[in-house]
């Protein structure tokens, strides 16, 4: 049942970041963001209020809002690059960090060794990372190897889920779904904080305001899911199966959005999924 749950964590999570790619490309991402997060925080506030309440302490509060500061970079970045390049290139990338942290971070500190496939995959992330940021060489551009577009924020925004994954994992199995609120009230936090700094707009109206709510309250819905899967399963294989989204808005942008890859990105999305399985292995 563990397994199930994170999977369908993985497609909410995948058709939130498609819908809220699609409005970024004709208003400000992080406008967007903040927007989705408000909406996702509203559902958060609502299922705790009508959902048992359980008994969550003082550190799982601070996992949650620790989770919120990664959610927070996560979305803002992420939506950020999915306005400045290919959507099929910049998730990806995005959820790279976001398998490999949590594994880094239980070697170094948590005492854990993975096994001989894990240490592969985490080898194999740096050259996965290289290959898709490669865009395709203009004709009358000097500069070969060109970094694709969005690919800086999406990386900022990698570093950003693997906090939020590898934190909400220790919020205790029974805790109920406050910490999930204040991690959402804490995304809003970062998200306007990163928004003020940019300088950009806050409104947004129709539409494309609706279908950002209704994204980030699909996106609460996933983490919320995640954290169930964790109650269930062992973290490393909930964080793995929750972060295999990418594959969502990637197969989206290639069908509906008519995009397409070059060579060596191809080489790269195939080296990231070799990455993330041994990873999953380990």
């Amino acid at each position: 049942m563990g397994e199930l749950l994170a999977l369908l964590s993985a497609l909410c999570f995948g058709i939130t970041h498609f819908v809220n790619g699609l409005v970024s490309r004709r208003h400000n991402g992080l406008t967007v963001a903040l927007h989705a997060q408000l909406g996702g925080t509203v559902l958060g506030l609502l299922l705790a209020l009508f959902l048992e309440a359980g008994s969550a302490t003082l550190a799982d509060y601070a996992w949650g809002a620790i989770s919120g500061v990664g959610t927070g970079v996560g979305v803002a970045f992420l939506y950020r690059a999915m306005s400045q390049g290919a959507m099929s290139v910049v998730v990806p990338v995005s959820d790279v960090g976001a398998v490999a942290l949590p594994v880094l971070v239980g070697v170094c500190f948590l005492g854990e060794r993975p096994a001989l496939p894990a240490w592969v995959g985490i080898a194999a992330v740096l050259p996965a990372l290289w290959l898709v940021s490669q865009s395709t060489p203009d004709p009358d551009d000097k500069q070969q190897g060109a970094v694709s577009a969005g690919v800086p924020s999406a990386l900022i925004a990698s570093a950003g889920f693997g906090v939020q994954f590898l934190a909400m994992a220790q919020v205790d199995k029974d805790s109920g779904l406050w910490p999930v609120v204040v991690s959402r009230v804490v995304s809003v936090a970062v998200i306007a904080a990163v928004l003020g700094s940019h300088g950009a707009g806050w409104r947004s109206t129709g539409w494309p305001w609706a279908a950002t709510v209704a994204a980030g309250a699909l996106g609460t819905l996933a983490v919320v899911l995640y954290l169930e899967a964790t109650r269930q399963q062992l973290m490393a294989i909930a964080t793995v199966l929750s972060a295999l989204y990418p594959a969502i808005p990637v197969l989206l942008a290639l069908v509906l959005l008519k995009e397409r890859l070059n060579r060596p990105q191809t080489a790269g999305l195939a080296c990231a999924a070799f990455a993330i399985g041994l990873i999953a292995l380990g």
